[in-house]
């Protein structure tokens, strides 16, 4: 049997195009597939959309996996319009989970830090109970709990802090405020783990692999995902200055009072990835060097959108 072939939900977002680029460069089997050709919020959608991926995959020898991208991650504009959140981010996983169940094929669901509520003082593992402060993070453990639910072949991967030297992120909008600005504010009183997605990318085609081969990680179905080390925004604003080659002390700190927006964040969501490593699973590096790779990299890379039959036969 070849490797595996991948189906992602969300596939065109920012995780979805680094996937496919990591995926390209590897020679695996990937497939980026639309909201407008998988739509997590309709089960007829998502049902028809895994039958055709994995009758296709099937046919071509390969175990199939489907990996949950897509994601409502409009914070703020949750608090005060809950239901698409609600439809994208705890509905979608349980279409997933359905479909992918029926069809006996894995499925590797997306999740985040703002599960907690930050008043831990010490890195989150996946045993900690989830304890949302806003309507988002909400969301994602509803999806979380009704996934695991189901008792679907279902791992459930947090993240946190999301990074890229393309589209639209923190590291892109510093670099943008850098040449436009002459000082920013950012808040200096939210600690977490910034995590450049080509790690989270790289990563998730480990398990990929591992969960389509008899050789899934034991124990838990859920794991923590994200760039070693942990700082505040304000100080990973200063170090996209600083490795710019810009003067960081134009980045100044300022409170999560001062800088007040609809939703709540948690003051400290840094995650372990002890159970991720302790699966044999590629570590995840420093979130520094990961920083400087990232700034490093040359361009987008080439994305290929492999097999598209596999959506439209």
């Amino acid at each position: 049997m070849t490797g595996p072939a991948i189906l992602v939900a969300g596939g065109h977002g920012l995780l979805g195009t680094e996937l496919a680029r990591v995926a390209s460069s590897a020679g695996v089997l990937l497939v980026r597939a639309s909201s407008a050709e998988l739509d997590v919020t309709d089960p007829v959608s998502v049902a028809s959309g895994v039958r055709r991926f994995t009758e296709a995959a099937r046919a071509g020898n390969r175990p199939a996996v489907v990996v949950n991208a897509a994601a409502d991650t409009a914070t703020d504009a949750a608090e005060s319009r809950p239901d698409p959140a609600y439809r994208v981010n705890a509905e979608g996983p349980v279409n997933l989970g359905m479909a992918c169940l029926d069809h006996g094929i894995p499925l590797i669901h997306i999740s985040s830090d703002y599960v907690f509520d930050g008043r831990a003082r010490v890195p989150y593992e996946p045993y900690h109970p989830p304890n949302p402060l806003n309507v988002y993070g909400k969301s994602k453990v509803a999806g979380e709990r009704a996934l695991l639910d189901l008792g679907a072949p279902a791992w459930i991967v947090r993240t946190s802090w999301l990074f890229s030297a393309q589209g639209g992120n923190f590291l892109t909008t510093m670099a943008r405020l850098e040449r436009e600005r002459a000082e920013i504010t950012v808040v200096d009183d939210q600690t977490g783990s910034p995590t450049w997605v080509r790690d989270l990318a790289s990563g998730l085609l480990a398990l990929a692999g591992r969960v389509t081969a008899d050789d899934p990680p034991a124990g838990s179905r859920v794991l923590h995902y994200a760039n070693a080390g942990q700082t505040t925004w304000h100080g990973l604003a200063h170090a996209v200055f600083d490795a710019l080659g810009a003067d960081p002390s134009r980045v100044r700190p300022c409170t999560s009072e001062e800088f007040a927006r609809p939703a709540r964040r948690p003051s400290y969501s840094v995650l372990s990835p002890r159970a991720w490593c302790e699966a044999g699973l590629p570590p995840p590096p420093p979130w520094r060097s990961a920083l400087t790779a990232a700034l490093a990299a040359n361009g987008p890379g080439e994305v290929v959108d492999q097999e598209r039959t596999f959506l439209s036969r």
